[in-house]
C-alpha cells in the first residue's frame, strides 16, 4: 500500500507542473492579446458613423475600395513619394489626381488656386489691427452652428468632415458672409479621446491616408483651406503631414495648423512642399466660461496690435457665443478689423495672390 502512494505521488507531480505551465502560458497569451488591443486608439463609436452620410450623399458613388488598375502604377509612385517633399509632383501623378472624382469643380485644378479662388471678396484694411476668428468643429451641433452663422462677420467656419447635410450648412454659412474651411480629424495622443471617423492616423498605409484625406476634401465645396480637428499625435509625424501637404498642394489650397501639439511637423512640411501655412495664436475656449474667453479676447487683441494680425480659434460653446456676438462689434467700434482667414494668407504670400491675377 506504501509503495502504490509513493508511485501515485510520483505520476501526479509532472501533471501538476504541465498544468501550471499551461495556465501561465494561457495567462500570458491572454495578457499579449489585451496589450494588442488596448495599446491602440479606439475605433469611432459606431453612431458616430451613422451621421458620414447624408440623404442626399446616398446617391452619389461611394468612395472606391482601392485605386482601379490604371491609376494603380501612378499611385505606388505618389506613396513612394511622401519621403521626397521637395520635388515637384511628378506629371502622371497629378493627371491622375485631377481626373479622379475627388474635388468639387471650384476647387478642381490646382493652377487656380482654391485658396484665392474660394477666398471671400475683402479689401485689406489700411493701418488696422486685423484678427481672424476661426471657429471649427462646426456642423454636427446644429443649433450652436446655426447659431455661429448669425453671428456678425466675416468668420471662418471649419466644418467636421463627417457632419451631416454639409452642402447646405456650408451654403447658408457663405450666404450669411462667412468663409469656409474643411476641419480634417487626425489623431490624438490619448487614446481616450475620440476625434470621430476617418481620422488620419501615423499607422495608416499612405494609400489608405489618401484615401481618408480625398474623402474628407470631397464633403462640401467652396473652402479655402484645412486645420486639423485635434492631432497632436498625428500632426507631430512628418511622414503622415507630408501627406497631407501633398494632397493640399494639388488642389490649391493652404493649411492652418491649430497647434495641438508643440512639436507639430506641419509647417515645416507646407514649407517644404510650397503649401501656404499660418499657425494660430490663441485657443478661446478651452474652459467654456465667459471670463475666459473675454480674457483670451484680451490675448488676441495685444497680438494684432503688437504685429499688426492675430488668429484666434474658438468652437461653438455657448459661452463663445454669447461672448462673440457683443465683443464683434465692440472690437470694430474699437479700430479692429475682423477679417476672414485668406486675408492673412494673402498678407504673408502676396505674389502668390497676385500670380492669380488679384489685386
Amino acid at each position: 500500500m506504501a509503495r502504490k502512494r509513493k508511485a501515485s505521488s510520483r505520476f501526479g507531480t509532472p501533471v501538476v507542473m504541465l498544468a501550471a505551465g499551461g495556465f501561465i502560458a494561457a495567462v500570458f497569451a491572454a495578457g499579449l492579446w489585451a496589450g494588442m488591443q488596448f495599446g491602440q486608439e479606439p475605433p469611432a463609436p459606431r453612431q458616430q458613423e451613422a451621421v458620414m452620410r447624408s440623404p442626399a450623399d446616398k446617391q452619389k458613388p461611394p468612395l472606391p475600395v482601392s485605386p482601379g488598375p490604371a491609376d494603380q502604377a501612378a499611385m505606388d509612385r505618389l506613396v513612394a513619394r511622401v519621403a521626397e517633399p521637395e520635388k515637384a509632383p511628378a506629371p502622371e501623378v497629378k493627371a491622375v489626381a485631377q481626373q479622379a472624382p475627388r474635388l468639387r469643380p471650384d476647387a478642381e485644378a490646382p493652377a487656380q488656386l482654391a485658396w484665392v479662388q474660394n477666398a471671400l471678396p475683402t479689401d485689406l484694411p489700411s493701418g488696422r489691427p486685423m484678427i481672424a476668428l476661426v471657429i471649427d468643429d462646426v456642423g454636427i451641433d446644429r443649433r450652436r452652428s446655426d447659431a455661429i452663422v448669425a453671428l456678425p462677420g466675416p468668420l471662418t467656419l471649419s466644418y467636421l468632415t463627417y457632419a451631416k447635410d454639409l452642402d447646405r450648412q456650408t451654403a447658408a454659412a457663405r450666404a450669411g458672409g462667412h468663409e469656409l474651411m474643411v476641419h480634417m480629424p487626425m489623431q490624438p495622443k490619448s487614446a481616450d479621446a475620440d476625434p470621430g471617423p476617418n481620422v488620419l492616423r501615423v499607422r495608416d498605409k499612405p494609400v489608405d491616408l489618401a484615401k481618408k484625406i480625398d474623402w474628407g476634401l470631397s464633403r462640401f465645396g467652396g473652402y479655402v483651406g484645412v486645420n486639423n480637428h485635434m492631432g497632436s499625435r498625428f500632426t507631430s509625424d512628418r511622414a503622415g503631414m507630408n501627406a497631407v501637404m501633398e494632397a493640399l498642394k494639388l488642389r490649391g489650397l493652404f493649411f492652418l495648423d491649430s497647434v495641438t501639439a508643440p512639436d507639430t511637423a506641419g509647417p515645416a512640411a507646407a514649407e517644404a512642399l510650397g503649401v501656404p501655412v499660418l499657425k494660430r495664436d490663441v485657443f478661446l475656449d478651452n474652459e467654456d466660461s465667459p471670463e475666459e474667453v473675454r480674457y483670451r479676447l484680451e490675448q488676441v487683441e495685444k497680438i494684432a496690435r503688437k504685429s499688426g494680425a492675430a488668429i484666434a480659434i474658438g468652437h461653438p460653446h455657448d459661452a463663445t457665443i454669447t461672448v462673440l456676438r457683443d465683443w464683434i462689434p465692440d472690437a470694430k467700434a474699437r479700430g479692429f478689423a475682423i477679417v476672414p482667414i485668406t486675408v492673412l494668407v494673402r498678407r504673408r504670400y502676396p505674389a502668390l495672390w497676385q500670380s492669380a491675377g488679384r489685386s
